[in-house]
Order: C-alpha cells, then structure tokens, then sequence
C-alpha cells in the first residue's frame, strides 16, 4: 500500500520513519547505481522492514526481483509511452484476462498457468538477471 512520509510519520512516530526513508533511499541509490552501469532503468521497486526485540531495523522478504520491482531496458527507454520491461506482465496480462473473461474470480486456488504464460515469464526474468549480474542464471537440472 503506497502511503505518504506524513502518514508512516503518523503510523510509526517520526524517529523510525526517518529511519526506514533514509534506509530505503541508501537501499534504492545503490540498486540504481549498479542497474544503471548494467543498462537498466529501475522503475519502481518496493522494500519490506521489520524490527527485532530490541528495535534494530531489519530488511526483510525479498528486494530488487522481477516480483518486487519494474526493471527497463534503459536503450529501449522512451519518455511518455509504456516501456519494455523485464517484469511479470504476461502473468498480470494473463490472469487479468481471465478475471475479465469471467474464469477466475481472483480467490486462490489459482488456475493453471499455460506453458506459454511460464515460458514468457521466466524469459524476462533470466534476461533481468543477466544483465543485472552479468551471468546467466543457472537452473537446477
């Protein structure tokens, strides 16, 4: 759920959303800065934190996936126009369709995905990987 800096401030007190705003953009400068050397924009991308007993932030679940953010193709980049992306969008495509279609109402389970919706999916993701680590991704056999 996106939420403004005045709202975390009113959820959390203003000492800890200090903390998660500046923790989160050393996070995203970072990411950027290496996407950015690798040929990828990072359009938008989401952090989840935690505390522990004693009040240390902690990063937790997964950051800078396919599944938790919108990776561009920057060469392929062109201002006011969707852009290309190595994201889940054949997946959201698909079961949006299905939603559409009235074939699925949402509520798990969900259906079974065609090979094709796996196929295009897990292309963009390997190709996300690539460019972002340089190396191919290597599946298990």
């Amino acid at each position: 759920m996106n939420i403004t800096v005045g709202r975390l401030q009113e959820m959390l007190g203003p000492v800890l959303a200090q903390r998660l705003r500046e923790a989160s953009l050393a996070l995203y400068r970072a990411a950027r800065e290496h996407a950015a050397r690798r040929g990828i924009i990072i359009a938008d991308t989401k952090f989840e934190f935690g505390q522990d007993g004693s009040g240390r932030l902690l990063l937790i679940d997964e950051l800078l996936t396919p599944d938790s953010s919108r990776f561009w193709p920057a060469d392929r980049y062109h201002p006011g126009r969707s852009q290309p992306s190595f994201d889940k969008q054949p997946l959201r495509d698909y079961l949006s369709g299905l939603k559409r279609a009235g074939r699925w109402d949402g509520n798990p389970p969900p259906p079974a995905l065609p090979h094709e919706i796996v196929q295009a999916t897990s292309v963009r993701y390997q190709d996300a990987y690539l460019r972002i680590t340089g190396e191919p991704l290597r599946l298990p056999s």
